[in-house]
């Protein structure tokens, strides 16, 4: 079941930002890790309209939108590959009509999921923040 965040869903969300960061973000430092699990927890949450999806009435992943850009879609790593990412962006698409998504272009994991959806790569910048190489993806429904 996809449904609009709360604020009683931010541990949770924040421990998914995590895991998932783990698995996709490697290449990123501890430190610039532990500053944006911060950031997501108290400034960009505020910031977005941002959706959980649950399982079985437990919070597993969520998605977030700042206007027709993706500012965040994580998982937990244990409901990869069932079609809950998927559903996320329907749900955004649904909301929003054409999207954008920035990627580092490191995170494999993502430039897969987005390009299977139908996401093209657009723009490569370098990601202020962290400095890493980052593209920006749109992706227009039919």
């Amino acid at each position: 079941m996809i449904r609009r965040f709360a604020k009683e869903d931010t541990d949770v969300v924040v421990a998914s930002w995590r895991s998932a960061s783990a698995l996709a973000h490697p290449f990123l430092s501890q430190a610039f890790i532990d500053r944006e699990a911060e950031n997501v927890r108290n400034v960009y949450l505020a910031l977005a309209e941002t959706w959980v999806t649950e399982v079985d009435g437990e919070v597993v992943g969520f998605i977030s939108l700042i206007e027709d850009m993706v500012g965040g879609l994580f998982l937990d790593p244990a409901y990869h590959g069932r079609g809950y990412g998927r559903a996320m962006l329907d749900k955004a698409v649904a909301e929003k009509g054409a999207l954008q998504v920035e990627v580092f272009e490191e995170n494999a994991i993502a430039r897969r999921f987005y390009t299977a959806y139908g996401f093209q790569g657009a723009e490569e910048f370098t990601h202020e923040l962290s400095g890493q190489p980052t593209l920006r993806m749109t992706f227009k429904p039919s």
